[in-house]
């Protein structure tokens, strides 16, 4: 255990978490116990499943950043396991006296113990990775779930979920944060319920465990890795390395403040306050070698004892601040996570931004990261609701952002491409408000962005006129169109895909309720839109499985397609300020057909005009989104032959046609170009 200015530090063993009173108190002796700031103490007959916790005293000295308080059980930072009483409390934790009854306590647990039977991370290429972002708990906690109540919300209850993922044809899962976080860390009367509120960066959430055991949490969730490997999902966590659950100055204390406060944290001048880079009340201080090294000791052990296959950094810009908060050019905990033996081969992405203005899409340091591309999502969102100016910024994106990404001569897939997330509106949602309705949140609907570039279509909320539904669900296949088939690594939000609402909540970190809560009656109601996202995500399989045999850069890719821009005529794309449309044709390698892509952002029907095709062949439409179902999305093999010189392409509306035989060895490759 590290601390530098402890005076004292105390094991305290349980037999239950809810005791009030330790079984054993072993104080360990700063002179035999304490080497250098590192104190330890050996345990005879300690196994796995014991509870335990610590104490330390030391000066509390706020002017210093010194804040121990020996009255406060603490977390083990290292502990691989956590156990939380049901009388918790966070408030107890800040208050006066003693908490022991009321604390999380750390649980011993052996990482050797446990059947892996065979299993390892699965190293899916980049290339072949389709993403599904989720949250544990609320993919299977609604009613409508069709699971036992012990297993709704619970790793298990994925586990029973795998074959839906399977054939709606994702590849890897991203998980929103399941280290062991304080679910209270909220507005008084609600929940945390994304939980970016971390407390251990060891322990896997216990009340995503169907087992109420100790080693329960921990076994449970290998047991949904090792699962969804079988079924070649891979599994990417959502880890949280900027701040922690104790908050500002009137926070808690539950581990790190009561270890070494001045380490752990960023501190502001005074030392008595907390540098808030995050919006959340404290700064993780990430540059600091003892936070570097758990830090990279925490995800070396998420690789090698629990097998994940990566990780998606949350605010991972504050990851590149000093002690002191300034940005700094060569970030050594980045460069530690990016050189790291035991991490090579491991998906690392950033979302390369904090909430204190610091902003590195296409700017973020190391050669293994990937990106957030947070530029992609505004920019596909501004042009399908017809803003100025954003056809030449769609386009870019469209061929994997070379105007962020280009001057980096990295492979394509260094741009993870997404229209919706967690954090923000769902896709319906997207489609159906023009404004944010965060009411429920109890914050005066304060919280959560303003700028959503969202557009209603003339109705605020749900509508009874079907025209309007018509289409939104036109613009819902638009956004899923492009992000499935633009040059990058794609990546959907959870229920996107059955139209899930959360009626308007752009903020809904704090409703642990049907809001949230993915509602499986969607799958057979939306069965339509269900079926187009499978389809465009096999065809996306295909086309990387022989992408993948040739890793060229981006820049490669631009430069050894044959591509051409277009406009309604030929040859003559429009990149002014009140351009809504462009198309796109690519002959993808010497064997591969011509892709023609139409993107029609226009409220009024356009006509363009269509390339010749070479030989005898003709133009075969694959996807028109305006078009009602079946006919909006065919399987490759029966896309529809067309005659005729030009293509009516309806007003807000993709259409995807190629040149050939629609057979399933041709070589589809990603969509790419300059302007």
């Amino acid at each position: 255990m590290f601390s530098k200015h402890a005076s004292a530090i105390e094991l305290l063993l349980f037999d239950d978490v809810d005791d009030a009173c330790p079984k054993h108190v072993i104080r360990i002796d700063p002179a035999s116990g304490r080497t250098g700031h590192y104190w330890h103490v050996f345990v005879p007959g300690i196994k796995a499943g014991q509870i335990y916790g610590y104490r330390a005293d030391g000066p509390r000295d706020l002017a210093k950043g010194m804040r121990f308080d020996p009255t406060k059980l603490l977390l083990d930072p290292y502990g691989r396991g956590v156990i939380v009483p049901d009388r918790y409390s966070r408030d107890a934790a800040k208050g006066a006296g003693a908490n022991i009854a009321t604390a999380m306590k750390s649980v011993m647990v052996d990482p050797s113990d446990y059947d892996w039977e065979g299993d390892e991370p699965l190293r899916r290429s980049s290339a072949q990775t389709i993403i599904y972002e989720m949250h544990v708990k609320g993919f299977t906690r609604h009613p409508s779930s069709g699971l036992g109540e012990k297993t709704r919300g619970t790793y298990a209850g994925l586990i029973e979920k795998i074959p839906y993922l399977r054939q709606l044809g994702i590849t890897a899962v991203e998980l929103l944060p399941v280290f062991q976080f304080d679910a209270q860390d909220c507005p008084p009367g609600k929940v945390n319920y994304w939980g970016y509120a971390p407390v251990s960066f060891f322990a896997p959430h216990q009340a995503y465990s169907s087992r109420r055991d100790p080693l329960g949490p921990v076994n449970e969730f290998r047991d949904m890795v090792k699962a969804l490997h079988r079924a070649g999902i891979e599994v990417i966590l959502d880890v949280v390395f900027n701040h922690t659950a104790e908050g500002g100055h009137d926070g808690p204390t539950l581990c790190f403040r009561g270890l070494d406060n001045a380490a752990y944290y960023i501190l502001e001048e005074d030392r008595e306050r907390y540098a808030n880079y995050t919006g959340t009340g404290n700064t993780l201080n990430a540059n600091h070698p003892v936070v570097r090294r758990m830090i990279v000791d925490s995800l070396r052990y998420w690789v090698k004892e629990m097998h994940v296959d990566g990780f998606r950094f949350d605010l991972a810009s504050i990851l590149a601040r000093d002690p002191s908060g300034q940005p700094i050019p060569n970030p050594p905990v980045l460069w530690d996570i990016d050189t790291d033996p035991a991490l090579a081969g491991t998906k690392l992405f950033a979302e390369a931004w904090d909430a204190a203005g610091l902003y590195q899409v296409g700017s973020f340091i190391g050669d293994s990261w990937k990106e957030w591309n947070g530029r992609f999502r505004d920019d596909i969102r501004a042009f399908f609701r017809g803003e100025p100016g954003s056809a030449a910024r769609a386009a870019d994106r469209l061929v994997g952002s070379p105007n962020i990404y280009g001057h980096e001569e990295r492979e394509a897939e260094q741009s993870v491409n997404f229209v919706t997330c967690h954090d923000g509106f769902t896709l319906n949602d997207l489609v159906s408000y023009n404004a944010k309705h965060n009411e429920a949140n109890g914050e005066g609907n304060r919280d959560g962005a303003d700028d959503n570039r969202s557009w209603n279509c003339g109705v605020e909320g749900p509508s009874e006129d079907r025209s309007i539904e018509r289409l939104r669900n036109r613009q819902v296949r638009n956004f899923l169109t492009v992000t499935l088939l633009s040059l990058g690594m794609p990546m959907i939000l959870m229920g996107d895909e059955v139209l899930r609402t959360q009626y308007g909540n752009n903020n809904a970190y704090c409703q642990d309720n049907e809001v949230s809560w993915f509602d499986w009656n969607l799958v057979e109601k939306h069965a339509d839109l269900h079926r187009f996202v499978t389809l465009l995500n096999a065809w996306r399989r295909l086309r990387d499985m022989t992408h993948e045999r040739r890793r060229w850069s981006l820049n490669e890719l631009i430069r050894h397609a044959s591509k051409t821009w277009h406009g309604v005529n030929i040859g003559q794309p429009d990149w002014g300020e009140h351009s809504h449309a462009f198309a796109f044709e690519a002959r993808l390698y010497q064997a591969g057909p011509s892709i023609y892509l139409i993107l029609n952002a226009y409220w009024e029907a356009l006509e363009f005009e269509l390339p010749p095709v070479c030989g005898t062949g003709c133009w075969r439409r694959w996807i028109d989104t305006s078009l009602e179902p079946p006919q909006e999305i065919n399987p490759w093999e029966s896309a529809v032959p067309l005659s005729g010189l030009t293509y009516h392409a309806a007003a807000r509306s993709v259409v995807v046609l190629f040149e050939g035989s629609g057979e399933l060895h041709v070589d589809p490759q990603p969509l790419h170009s300059r302007r």
